[in-house]
């Protein structure tokens, strides 16, 4: 490995991030096929175009394929699924070298695509650490689901210095400020552009009447799936969520699907389903499996404290995104978390920190097991 691999690898994971909100359920992947230092085909995978970053590289390299080295962000698929496996096509077009960023982490494929080459007379190899580590962020929720069925769950909040979630309001019948910047804004709804699906409770839509949108402005191949929690199914047919209800506004509820206000909100668009729940505690791992079934690689929780602490408690949260405002509340508005019950101990296994506009931002992956 050289500084010129390192640059081509980076320049395939920048390819793969292309392919966020169009590649899911599948991973997000990027290729390029370089010949005398030169690139000569480059792509990334789009799920609607059915083509893996590779067969797109391939194509539009033609014959200058022939003796060069591919860098790709994820390992080839050496398997069928919609398409043959990538490993046959790149063998006939004659691909002299393959440089991956990161091996497939599903335990049924893993090495096997690096295998299949090594044996056709190509020599494969996988990047180093540091952008193995980027190319398995890039994919962490397709990993995490092809692991668990499940979800990876993002929970992102806005806080104030001293941990609330709202600023006092400043007067009688005036709403609250933002408690964020402008940067940080847009950062989350590119959070929610990168998301199969949006999960909060009914307090969020009850307190502010939210959209709940992606308003990223960039393509995606599937509307953002808006997921509300609703024990009681107190959602309002008049609120804006459901007024924008088209296909995508799914309400988990344990009241009865049969009553008049259950069939007004279905009425609207709005897909109901019963899940199992505890007084007002709604079974989340129950709603994170029936997520999983539909291929919902990704959740971005976006709630107030009770259910910021619910899913805290239940250990479904794998990663915090925490941005913090150079303000303080001075007293208690809105907590962060709040609960019945004890919060267990949670450890983050890694972080960084990350500047928005004057905001700075927490990223931390969490150890559950």
């Amino acid at each position: 490995m050289n500084d010129h691999d390192t640059r081509f690898l980076q320049h395939a994971i920048a390819l793969a991030r292309k392919g966020a909100g169009l590649a899911s359920p599948n991973p997000m992947v990027g290729c390029v096929i370089v010949r005398g230092g030169e690139i000569v085909g480059e792509g990334f995978h789009q799920y609607d175009l059915l083509d893996h970053a590779e067969i797109v590289a391939l194509k539009s390299a033609g014959e200058k394929a022939r003796g060069a080295t591919m860098y790709v962000s994820l390992e080839p698929c050496n398997h069928k699924g919609r398409t043959g496996p990538c490993t046959e096509a790149i063998v006939k077009t004659g691909i002299a070298k393959v440089i991956v960023a990161t091996r497939d982490k599903n335990p049924n494929v893993t090495g096997a695509g690096l295998e299949k080459l090594r044996a056709a007379g190509i020599a494969a190899e996988v990047g180093p650490n540091d952008i193995e580590l980027d190319a398995q962020e890039l994919n962490e929720a397709f990993f995490h689901w092809t692991a668990t069925k499940k979800p990876f769950v993002t929970l992102k909040s806005a806080l104030t210095l001293d941990g609330q979630l709202a600023l006092p309001k400043q007067g009688k019948g005036k709403s609250r400020e933002w408690i964020s910047s402008e940067e940080s804004r847009a950062e989350v709804q590119r959070m929610r552009h990168a998301s199969d699906a949006l999960l909060t409770g009914i307090g969020t839509i009850l307190a502010d009447d939210p959209q709940l949108t992606d308003r990223s402005g960039l393509p995606r191949r599937r509307r953002l799936l808006r997921v509300i929690l609703d024990t009681h199914l107190r959602l309002p047919a008049e609120s804006h969520i459901v007024k924008a209800a088209d296909g995508d506004l799914l309400v988990f509820t344990a009241a009865s699907l049969k009553s008049p206000g259950a069939r007004k909100l279905q009425s609207a668009g709005v897909e109901l389903m019963t899940a199992p729940s505890r007084g007002a505690q709604m079974n989340l791992q129950s709603v994170l499996k029936e997520l999983g079934r539909r291929e919902i690689l990704s959740v971005l929780l976006e709630a107030g404290p009770g259910l910021n602490g619910a899913a805290l408690s239940a250990k479904i949260v794998d990663k915090l995104f925490l941005f913090y405002a150079p303000v303080l509340a001075g007293r208690q508005t809105v907590p962060f978390v709040r609960g019945p019950v004890a919060m267990p101990r949670i450890r983050a296994v890694h972080y960084r920190e990350r500047d928005f506009g004057g905001d700075f931002a927490l990223e931390a992956w969490l150890q559950n097991s």
